[in-house]
């Protein structure tokens, strides 16, 4: 990637260059994960998690046809304000580039910008997955394309169970991509603690954390690492309560015959007027906790 096409904040440039640890957060959360302006309130919050757990904070979005690595808080409000601002992903982030536009980040091509200004760990809500339906769709989000091509760490609350969570898991085993447990045994659900399927390690210690994943980057894989960590306990939705939102959700789903790309956002909004408030509240919570874990496995691994 050309150095014009990039541009590092000089608190993030001084920090990687003295090698200290750093997190880097997407912007999808800010432009189209919560409404105004919890989105804008809980991406400061996150810098502020990240920062307190010893580790600076990398907002990554693109501004004027450059990616911005820092974004501050001026260009953190431009973007937020920005009127139908693009999800970039893989296939559309140089044409968003090319063009002089404006794009928040989402999973994958944070992964991607991550990777090239040397930023190791990241930290966003959930990762996209194999989507259910998808030997009829072939829909397979670009995130897993991205975790089997840029070795980042990415700290995560598992995938969204709208998402056909066993076969995420096991296109993560076929891609290479290890999925370690941050103090839990099995794959989180996002919004639910566990969705059942068993992961091969779990990690208790930080520093045992960060020694895993500084192995694997050695060993040459290439590809990024899943860090599982479940939402927190208090915030987690009530069991019966989001198995009936789910449930309906894809009956309506099947009923009316939704198909395509517009499957998810009719599951996730049937979900969000089922469940209410729980639902915003979970999302801010594990973002939140995500940041922090992150901050300190970015610590870890410095110290490493």
């Amino acid at each position: 990637m050309s150095i014009e096409r990039m541009e590092i904040a000089a608190d993030v440039a001084r920090a990687l260059a003295a090698h200290r640890a750093v997190v880097a957060l997407e912007t999808t959360v800010v432009t189209h994960g919560l409404p105004q302006p919890q989105g804008i309130e809980v991406a400061r919050g996150m810098e502020a998690a990240v920062a307190a757990a010893g580790a600076i904070a990398a907002t990554i979005g693109v501004l004027d046809g450059k990616i911005r690595v820092g974004l501050t808080p001026g260009e953190l409000d431009r973007l937020a304000a920005t009127p139908d601002v693009p999800k970039l992903n893989l296939s559309n982030f140089a044409a968003a580039l090319i063009a002089g536009g404006t794009g928040s980040t989402t999973v994958a091509a944070t992964m991607l910008a991550s990777h090239h200004a040397g930023i190791g760990v990241f930290a966003t809500g959930g990762i996209g997955g194999v989507h259910r339906g998808v030997t009829e769709t072939d829909d397979v989000s670009s995130d897993l394309t991205a975790l089997a091509r840029f070795p980042v760490a990415v700290v995560c609350a598992g995938a969204k169970s709208i998402l056909d969570l066993p076969r995420t898991v096991e296109r993560l085993e076929t891609l290479g991509v290890p999925v370690y447990g941050y103090r839990c045994d099995e794959f989180p659900a996002f919004w639910r603690r566990s969705s059942g399927r068993k992961l091969d390690q779990r990690f208790d210690d930080m520093d045992q954390l960060a020694l895993a994943i500084r192995t694997h980057v050695a060993l040459g894989t290439g590809t990024g690492i899943v860090v599982a960590n479940p939402v927190p306990e208090a915030a987690e939705l009530d069991e019966e309560l989001y198995d009936r939102a789910l449930n309906g959700a894809l009956e309506m789903v099947q009923s009316q015959e939704i198909r395509g790309r517009e499957v998810t956002p009719y599951i996730l909004e049937f979900m969000q007027m089922v469940v209410g408030e729980q639902i915003v509240n979970a999302n801010i919570a594990l973002l939140l906790d995500n940041a922090r874990v992150a901050g300190e496995l970015a610590v870890a691994m410095a110290r490493a």
